[in-house]
């Protein structure tokens, strides 16, 4: 995969590479010299010639190239591979619960465009890009081994490479099994709640992973209180709350394939009697609350993402306004609201004010209790964008005094 192909910038691009990004965008290339097929590995020299580093290569993709290396010298081999799953082990060990994480998270572990998941003894792999598409099944025996070296087994694998971003690469989606089959329904336990995660179908690689710690921190407000989760998918943060002792929890999501895996979770941690799953828009339920004059102690908010490009900010700033507009307007006085955005488009800068604007019209007043992030087993690559893309904000909601 590795030749001597040697592709040139055009003078003052590869800003994102410069700044400490991994990407080349399709129309910062000036050059290319040599032969070489998609994927293969290539090396970047800047417009004066000057070494910038080895990624794969993709005409398909408007990202370019990926970056693996910015060492030229550096062969990208299987002792190179193994070093990099080994660092993102270590890293996980140390930062993390690791019975159920992410063990490689794509630019971040310098693995670009690959995402593997563990779920107790099972491993979900993702790959959405061509070249890291050609390690793939040498990383996951890699990270088998490292894994059997302090005594875990892992008995499956399971691809979830069905996501859109593959038609970007020029890629067939697939999803399936990666060696022997195996039941695709893996108990995990998080935060002392138990889970069925469903690695074949359920959404992504099947479970959030991200908001592990945010749902722990939530279990601190819930204890006999009202609690309304909204999206709650399979009912991480609805269980998290019943689990810490609430008295009552409404969890809603508009997927019944998610709710109905919910409703098996509240019986498999034996609090079905104080959760109650509704299969319904949330859009559509909360102005219906707020009719009834229903409200909460703590209100949750996890939408999906509102945006995924950049074109459509306008519109998911609109929707997270609102969204959160009803969400504040169903808290008690005195209680919690938290709310997030799992899109990297929708900045830091940019929701902190959508839900200024939110509470300034729900006519509430905000006390920022904290301000979180992704599970550090996402972990977020300084200048590398992409890798940071949750925000979490946790809030006591108070009447004007």
């Amino acid at each position: 995969m590795d030749n001597h192909t040697i592709v040139t910038l055009k003078k003052g691009e590869g800003r994102t590479l410069k700044s400490g990004g991994l990407w080349v965008f399709d129309n910062e290339i000036s050059s290319i010299v040599g032969t070489f097929k998609n994927g293969d590995i290539v090396t970047i020299h800047d417009f004066d010639g000057y070494p910038m580093g080895k990624g794969f290569i993709n005409q398909n993709s408007k990202i370019r190239i990926r970056l693996m290396t910015r060492h030229v010298d550096q062969d990208i081999d299987a002792k190179f591979i193994m070093g990099r799953v080994r660092d993102a082990w270590e890293y996980r060990k140390k930062t993390v619960d690791v019975s159920s994480c992410r063990l490689i998270f794509g630019d971040a572990d310098f693995l670009p465009g690959l995402v593997v998941d563990k779920f107790s003894d099972v491993l979900v792999v993702q790959s959405l890009a061509l070249g890291i598409d050609r390690f793939k099944l040498e990383i996951v025996e890699d990270l088998k081994h490292v894994l059997k070296e302090d005594g875990i087994i892992i008995k499956g694998v399971y691809e979830r490479s069905d996501a859109k971003e593959r038609d970007k690469e020029g890629m067939p989606r697939f999803k399936g099994f990666i060696g022997e089959e195996f039941d695709t329904n893996v108990e995990i336990v998080e935060n002392n709640v138990k889970y069925i995660v469903d690695v074949a179908n359920g959404q992504k690689t099947g479970f959030f992973l991200d908001q592990k710690y945010n749902r722990l921190a939530m279990q601190k407000f819930c204890k006999d209180k009202e609690v309304l989760d909204c999206f709650t998918h399979t009912g991480s943060f609805a269980l998290n709350a019943a689990i810490a002792g609430a008295s009552h929890v409404i969890g809603v999501d508009a997927s019944e394939l998610a709710v109905n895996q919910a409703r098996e979770n509240a019986v498999l941690n034996q609090v079905q009697d104080k959760v109650e799953f509704k299969c319904e828009d949330v859009f559509e339920l909360l102005p219906k609350l707020e009719e009834d004059k229903k409200l909460f102690d703590v209100v949750i908010l996890d939408p999906p993402a509102f945006t995924k490009s950049r074109n459509s900010i306008k519109n998911a700033i609109k929707g997270y306004r609102e969204i959160n507009r009803r969400g504040i307007k169903l808290v008690k006085n005195g209680g919690y609201f938290a709310t997030c955005s799992c899109s990297h488009f929708m900045d830091y800068e940019t929701f902190t004010k959508t839900i200024g604007q939110a509470a300034a019209n729900a006519h509430r007043r905000l006390r920022q209790v904290e301000f979180r992030t992704q599970s550090p087993d996402h972990p977020i690559l300084w200048s590398a964008d992409e890798s940071y893309y949750l925000k979490f904000y946790i809030f006591q909601v108070v009447d004007e005094k």
